[in-house]
């Protein structure tokens, strides 16, 4: 994935940029999509942009927090299917 980098307010070296994306994707487990370096005299300020994920829905199902049925083996899809899913009622 190729980083789009935005320096203000002065210059920096190739090598500087690296070692930032190096730390950023060391630190958050991504290497961001884009990163805006402004630069406060001796001060660097740092605004990450990473791409964004997929929201994946986690249940409890049959005492194990599942995000996709997919990997149960056949034991446990038929444990799912057999189980009793509890309405709610409703006192007038």
């Amino acid at each position: 994935m190729a980083c789009t980098v935005n320096v203000t307010n002065g210059t920096m070296n190739q090598q500087e940029i690296d070692a930032y994306i190096a730390r950023a994707t060391e630190k958050y487990g991504s290497e961001p999509t884009r990163i805006e370096i402004t630069i406060d005299g001796d001060e660097v300020e740092l605004d990450y942009t990473f791409e964004s994920h997929p929201f994946q829905r986690i249940r409890r199902i049959t005492g194990y927090l599942v995000g996709a049925l997919d990997r149960f083996n056949n034991a446990k899809r038929c444990e799912e299917q057999d189980r009793v899913k509890h309405a709610i009622r409703k006192d007038s």
